[in-house]
């Protein structure tokens, strides 16, 4: 049952690429990442309002957020911190470059997760998973010769090292989830609930330094419907994300390579959307990531 929650939380981790390289795009990304944040903050204001003033029926719907301790808060903390730093990198970075260079890179997230996954929870892949993560990291390279004849020289763009940091920063992220979830028995909309806030928080101090005082860049945003929509789409990806990850037998680097298949909507549809360049030469490596991804959750 674990994977179709994860291939849920693809579909709509695709809808939120698109929504997102159309709300970066000519925009200012601190306060388009803001208004992500708030709009899934907003949209799970309501289950907590509920949870404090009828409890029953909260539990009842299977929405109830759960009072917890400030040593918990602490931890949640932290994954906001983790996760303001990779979606500044990311958003970035997604602002500057293709968003068929940006989602192939960001599949190698996987392989990052694999390893947390080898070393800290002892999962144990075989031959074919190995197979299937060499092959997503042989389809990056790929993706990357490709980018150079789009302009982009991986060696000497620094959006290119941001996008990388960003997806190292979103595995570290996937891999604390799991201790989250699973030790600390957060369910899914506890967590998401104070993780929008405390992240609401973190960006709305960091805005206050580098956008709020300034009124021409104040000026150089533009509110466009697909601002919200990102923010949207990301909490219910990562609502069917945590609830896979509540099943014990889960394992993280399995769920982290599922999630990966976001990327046929986000390169075969983005790059029709956003009119790129060479989308019949990158769906080569997109086979072979699919190919790594296939490999994966059959081994």
């Amino acid at each position: 049952m674990w994977m179709y929650l994860g291939l849920l939380a693809s579909l709509f981790l695709g809808l939120h690429n698109l929504c997102k390289k159309h709300a970066v795009k000519n925009n200012e990304v601190f306060p388009v990442l803001l208004g992500t944040i708030s709009a899934g903050f907003l949209l799970l204001l309501p289950l907590a309002i509920l949870s404090f003033y009828n409890v029953n029926y909260a539990k009842e719907i299977g929405f109830y957020i759960t009072p917890i301790l400030w040593k918990i808060h602490g931890f949640i903390f932290i994954k906001s911190l983790i996760m303001a730093s990779s979606w500044i990198l990311a958003y970035q970075a997604l602002k500057h470059l293709p968003i068929t260079i940006v989602t192939p890179i960001r599949s190698a997230g996987p392989f990052f997760t694999f390893l947390g996954a080898l070393f800290i929870y002892n999962e144990n892949p075989n031959s074919w998973q190995w197979i299937g993560f060499f092959l997503i990291l042989i389809s990056v390279v790929i993706y990357s010769q490709l980018g150079k004849k789009e302009g982009i020289i991986f060696k000497k763009n620094k959006w290119i090292f941001a996008i990388i940091a960003a997806t190292f920063l979103g595995a570290s992220s996937g891999l604390y989830d799991k201790f989250l979830v699973q030790s600390l028995h957060l369910n899914p909309q506890t967590l998401q609930f104070w993780f929008c806030f405390y992240t609401t928080l973190i960006l709305v101090l960091l805005l206050s330094f580098t956008w709020f005082p300034y009124g021409e860049k104040r000026q150089q945003f533009k509110w466009r419907w697909s601002i919200p929509a990102v923010g949207i789409l990301l909490q219910m990806a990562d609502y069917f994300y945590f609830k896979a990850l509540q099943d014990p037998e889960a394992l993280i680097m399995l769920l982290s390579a599922i999630k990966r298949s976001q990327i046929l909507i986000s390169v075969i549809i983005g790059g029709i959307i956003f009119k790129e360049k060479n989308k019949r030469k990158k769906l080569v490596p997109l086979l072979g990531i699919m190919l790594g991804v296939g490999l994966i959750l059959y081994a």
